[in-house]
């Protein structure tokens, strides 16, 4: 019986897997608006009523398809940020963990629009893509921790913050809890800019605006990286 119930579950892995990467391949040659169940039941042989057995919706499977992006993004930057744990000045971390980032974007573009790039009409991301979603800024906010830690953590003026901010932000470090919760708000203000800035340029290379502006794009990217990390008080 438990020999069944392994080959079952093998199957239904396989399928689920070869329904998502039919799924990617919609995605890069018509856009996550144009994603269809029943067009990537046919491309795969099979009634759309056995696909739905998998995911009942295209939502379920576009909430599928971008919990594995936002996982598969957080892990190159978690794995950029272990990688220099204990060796390398905060800096030097951070554009580590960006350039991390930038280089899983340049190698699954599609899959890095469907979650930075414009909103998919009718789509509404549950909060199973919260945790997800973070796992970047999260390593980024690391870097600044253990910084902090270690007295090398230059945070700016907290009277400088408007009182908005400053409520948004310790929402924030309660949110965060552990990683980031000990880092003052304006520190965290600074941090949050500098992330959002970092995946700016990342979309401004990915979506074409840097065309004709900038062709070193890598040099760039590095140059403007370690500035938003001193900007962000590392360094």
């Amino acid at each position: 019986m438990t020999a069944i119930r392994g080959a079952r579950e093998r199957a239904r892995a396989d399928v689920t897997a070869a329904i998502k990467e039919e799924a990617r391949r919609q995605l890069a040659g018509q856009g996550a608006a144009k994603l269809s169940l029943r067009a990537v039941a046919r491309e795969l042989g099979m009634v759309s009523s056995a696909l739905y057995r998998y995911y009942p919706s295209r939502d379920e499977l576009l909430t599928a398809l971008i919990v594995e992006a936002y996982d598969a993004i957080g892990a190159a930057a978690e794995a950029a940020l272990d990688a220099t744990r204990g060796d390398g000045e905060p800096v030097a971390r951070w554009t580590a963990v960006c350039r991390a980032a930038r280089a899983w974007a340049l190698a699954h573009p599609h899959e890095y629009a469907l979650i930075y790039g414009s909103p998919v009409p009718g789509y509404s991301a549950p909060q199973d893509t919260v945790a997800p979603a973070a796992r970047v800024a999260l390593a980024l906010i690391g870097v600044a921790r253990d910084a902090h830690a270690a007295g090398a953590l230059r945070v700016p003026e907290e009277a400088e913050l408007p009182e908005g901010v400053r409520a948004d932000m310790t929402t924030l470090a309660d949110v965060l809890g552990g990683p980031g919760a000990e880092l003052p708000a304006a520190a965290l203000a600074a941090l949050v800019a500098a992330v959002a800035q970092m995946f700016g340029m990342i979309s401004f290379e990915l979506f074409g605006q840097f065309q004709g502006v900038v062709e070193a794009r890598e040099e760039f990217f590095t140059h403007t990286a370690a500035a938003l990390g001193r900007q962000a008080g590392l360094g």
